[in-house]
């Protein structure tokens, strides 16, 4: 066997110190830390009200509720669970007394005024006419279908799905297995989205499990969201083989309060959602739901919101909170709408639409146009054009499940791959105000620019893979060429390679060269085994994402002598998608400190690559 030197490992250490480079890559610079958000305006303080939210510690006792002296009325029957409370006063004196007390209570978390939010204002619909209705329901004769197009006959309709890189993007991935969280009306499952998975949700409004829309508005954004897409029926939607987890925590006039919206994050976070969109909002900072997004996050959820539609420079609640994706929207030609608002606090935009222009000459209006219930009169479906940065949300929404669906799941590494690959506006510098981020620097109109599916998956799929596979290639000739020095390491053969690649990425280029990504099949073969085995036990799982598995299999086949190198290359794989996530923030691990994660994951890399190393000492 000629030496690691030779012209053959050469190459290969050529090979694999490219891909580790473009692998270490994929993390680029991070984004604005969340810190950077204003959490509060000292004018923006809610006006005192008779009303307070009370969020007492999760683990608060019956006997020690009753021990404050109010009269705890609970938001839902989850506020058993998660310690959220509303109590009453005769007047609002009584109640800014209360508050003060209640906030030295050590088991309280904290206290508020409660406040309602809504949808945005001035979010205009307009139906389709008879004729189009026919159209998008396919009772009209088909025209064919451009390939690599969706077959919905109202498809080229949108603009705004086009916009953000569709249907490019889906051919690496259309965010199955992914939990999305729609806070909204409530959804209901129209004939369009009649395909599309739904897992239970929550009315926090009639406080019973029935979150149907009786408004449209909750309809229409989870149809930007997975719509059910190439039915031959209607239209399209980002993230096709998502589920939606809809909770109801607005009325049929289109606003709730703030205590129902907290606590319908906290249960979203608890039920398995992995994100949530909220296309609704206020003007004042409230600290329970400030709290609530906190919670999310710390489990791992991405939280979208909309930048508000006053047209103004001041970004509404909850976009405003740190830890949450603020969205602002464009139209056809890219630019920001005329209701947009805008801020610091803006961290990217996506389509909203403008129904009062048709900037396409298509004849149609340029909003949003997805099926829902028809607002007014919600007995009827219909396909409606919406504008607002509500609209705009789902689509970021949207790209962030297809994102987590490629298996990056941290939300730190998710808003890192937004932001930096998020594209700049057509004959646009977004750049004005000089604020530094991932992607160049952030404007207050765009934040990091136009989402961009396509950019944001070809990143995920095929930056990580490149870069577990580089990194297990530079950690196996580091291993074999210390044995080699030392006269250890024998012939490995392609059974050392194949497992070195089963372990770390599988086959990542695959979706790029074969349509169907979202076919179970061509998922298993695209990922390595962390991702594979996170699929089936959990993402984050401790056990996958350690030296737990790479041992296990050392334990059973050691004995085995042809099965060594194998058993070799599996462990350097898993080292390199171990030390990858480590670089990268791919994974919050679970049980495990956030702070530690890092750590956690880069020891374990370590202990994977001795015991490879061990192993082919013995070969």
């Amino acid at each position: 066997m000629p030496s690691w030197a030779s012209s053959r490992w050469a190459s290969l250490g050529v090979l694999v110190a490219a891909t580790a480079t473009a692998g270490l890559l994929w993390s680029g610079p991070h984004t604005r830390a969340t810190t950077d958000k204003v959490t509060a305006d000292a004018d923006e303080a809610p006006a005192a009200s008779t009303r307070l939210i009370v969020d007492f510690r999760d683990d608060i006792s019956a006997d020690a509720l009753e021990a404050t002296g109010y009269v705890e009325i609970p938001v839902s029957d989850y506020s058993a669970h998660d310690g959220l409370y509303e109590i009453d006063f005769a007047s609002p004196e009584a109640a800014a007394i209360a508050r003060a007390k209640l906030a030295r209570d050590p088991d309280v978390e904290s206290v508020d005024y409660d406040v309602q939010m809504a949808i945005p204002p001035d979010e205009a619909a307009v139906l389709a006419d008879g004729a189009m209705d026919a159209e998008c329901d396919g009772t009209t004769a088909a025209r064919p279908t451009p390939s690599g197009e969706p077959n919905d006959p109202c498809w080229k309709y949108q603009w705004h799905l086009r916009q953000v890189g569709l249907p490019d993007a889906w051919k690496l991935g259309t965010g199955e297995g992914i939990v999305v969280a729609v806070i909204d009306t409530g959804v209901t499952k129209v004939g369009d989205l009649a395909q599309t998975t739904f897992v239970p949700g929550y009315n926090f409004v009639g406080n019973n499990a029935n979150a149907a829309d009786d408004h449209g508005h909750g309809t229409h954004v989870a149809g930007t969201i997975a719509q059910s897409t190439n039915n031959k029926r209607g239209v399209a939607g980002v993230a096709p083989d998502v589920s939606i987890m809809p909770l109801k925590v607005l009325t049929a006039r289109g606003s709730g309060s703030v205590a129902g919206i907290a606590q319908a994050i906290r249960w979203a976070a608890d039920h398995g959602a992995n994100v949530i969109n909220m296309s609704l909002g206020g003007p004042s900072p409230i600290g329970t739901m400030a709290s609530a997004v906190k919670y999310a996050r710390g489990k791992g959820v991405v939280v979208v919101a909309a930048a508000g539609n006053d047209g103004h420079g001041r970004v509404g609640y909850p976009a405003k909170y740190p830890g949450v994706v603020a969205v602002a929207a464009t139209q056809f030609d890219e630019s920001t709408t005329f209701y947009s608002n805008w801020g610091p606090e803006v961290d990217i935009a996506a389509p909203g639409g403008n129904v009062r222009v048709d900037q396409n000459g298509d004849g149609k209006p340029d909003g949003v146009l997805q099926h829902t219930i028809v607002p007014g009169n919600i007995s009827k479906q219909d396909y409606l054009w919406f504008m607002g940065t509500s609209m705009a949300t789902p689509h970021v929404a949207g790209v962030t499940a297809l994102i987590m669906g490629a298996g990056v799941r941290s939300p730190d590494a998710v808003e890192a791959l937004l932001f930096e690959t998020a594209r700049k506006p057509k004959g646009r510098e977004a750049n004005a105000t000089g604020r530094v981020g991932a992607s160049g620097r952030f404007d207050d109109h765009y934040g990091a620019g136009l989402v961009d599916a396509g950019a944001a998956l070809r990143k995920a799929r095929g930056g990580r893979g490149a870069g577990e596979l580089g990194l297990a290639g530079v950690l196996a000739l580091l291993g074999v060429a210390g044995l080699r020095r030392r006269g250890g390491a024998g012939r490995l053969g392609l059974g050392f390679v194949a497992a070195l690649v089963v372990g770390s990425s599988g086959l990542f280029a695959l979706p790029f060269v074969v349509p169907g990504h979202h076919a179970a099949l061509m998922s298993l073969l695209s990922e390595g085994a962390p991702l594979a085995l996170s699929s089936l036990l959990g993402f984050g799982n401790p056990l996958v994402w350690s030296a737990a598995l790479p041992l296990g299999l050392i334990v059973l086949f050691y004995g085995v002598p042809k099965l060594r190198p194998a058993l070799a290359g599996f462990s350097f794989g898993f080292a390199g998608a171990l030390l990858f996530a480590a670089t990268t923030r791919l994974v919050d691990v679970s049980f495990v400190p956030s702070f530690l994660d890092r750590a956690w994951l880069a020891a374990n890399a370590a202990l994977a690559a001795v015991l490879a190393t061990s192993v082919l000492r013995k070969s």
